[in-house]
């Protein structure tokens, strides 16, 4: 099948490419029956828009790359429906890349979306150290970037983030008001700024209500971390009251060897978990956690890129933090 082009329709016109052009573009120096007639033509040939041509034409690939750690649990895969919905209204093509918790994947990725020419990148971090230095100079090639979740506050880029200290905090404060004490937290990769930022909740809800400093035990974020961490405890005979964990899978995943070891819960041992992942509403018992805007953090990060791209050289850096709410459910409701 012949592809239709913009000469087509100006031969069967008779008319010039550049009047079939400004028609297409509507520029104010073409009569409307001119351009209705072209249009209409164009309509009928089959003709369809050379979509490189109007890319070179504008200086854009009308792409966006997207980077998360994985794509294991509905958090990432939340957000990034939330940043299409934004990109796509205005014309864009998201392209999503996973690092897999890896730095190194992570900069190929990127290196990657670069080469292939996006017009901006929407990235949660992986490591807060390892590729600073190559996402400032990104930023000084005018590369518009957002940073979303996890981020650095050294990278002078725009960031959207979650009030993990005042959330950590609350969660922490809803075991202590249920009467719990000897409360462990599992922390998350230790090099994030939102690991920190959680520990510091932790640890102030047991200032506040003027209790002994809580345990705190490295972790992770996926589910066989937390079924490691639990196994451990189990092992050692050395089973906290209560846990707060950095997410939902570590939660879960103790939860789970707990449960296998015959510990109810919240009977022996109550959970707290953070982000709100799907699994939260179907385990047994149902899972406490905090839940983070996730569509919000999605749209905001588009709209904070689609405004750097549109004011390239014009754009100063912003962070947005967003709020959220702890859902109270059975794993941590106390048994009178």
């Amino acid at each position: 099948m012949k592809h239709i082009t913009i000469k087509d329709v100006a031969k069967k016109l008779n008319v010039s490419i550049s009047t079939v052009s400004r028609a297409f573009n509507d520029k104010y120096d073409i009569k409307k029956e001119t351009r209705d007639l072209i249009l209409q033509t164009a309509q009928e040939l089959g003709y369809r828009p050379n979509p490189i041509a109007r890319k070179l034409i504008q200086q854009r690939s009308f792409n966006i790359g997207i980077v998360v750690p994985e794509f294991e649990n509905s958090f990432f895969p939340q957000i990034m429906l939330g940043a299409q919905e934004v990109l796509h209204n205005k014309g864009y093509q998201v392209l999503i890349m996973q690092s897999n918790y890896s730095w190194e994947i992570e900069r190929k990725n990127v290196e990657t979306l670069v080469d292939n020419m996006v017009d901006g990148l929407i990235i949660s971090l992986t490591s807060e150290k390892q590729n600073n230095e190559y996402y400032k100079e990104l930023l000084k090639q005018d590369i518009p970037i957002v940073f979303f979740n996890r981020a650095v506050d050294e990278i002078p880029a725009s960031k959207v983030l979650f009030d993990d200290f005042k959330w950590a905090l609350f969660a922490t404060e809803h075991l202590i008001m249920q009467g719990y004490r000897d409360i462990v937290h599992l922390t998350g990769t230790h090099n994030l700024t939102l690991t920190k930022n959680r520990l510091r909740g932790f640890e102030q809800a047991h200032r506040k209500h003027k209790l002994p400093p809580g345990k705190i035990i490295s972790c992770g974020f996926k589910m066989e971390d937390g079924e490691r961490i639990a196994q451990e405890l189990i092992d050692r005979n050395e089973i906290p009251r209560a846990i707060f964990a950095a997410n939902d899978s570590c939660a879960i995943g103790a939860m789970n060897v707990f449960k296998q070891h015959g510990y109810k819960i919240p009977n022996d041992i109550a959970i707290v978990g953070f982000t709100e992942s799907k699994l939260a509403k179907h385990t047994y018992p149902s899972l406490t956690s905090v839940e983070q805007p996730t569509r919000d953090i999605g749209q905001t990060s588009a709209n904070l890129l689609l405004e750097q791209i549109e004011n390239k050289g014009f754009f100063v850096p912003q962070t947005i933090i967003l709020n959220g709410r702890l859902n109270v459910r059975d794993s941590s409701i106390k048994i009178k």
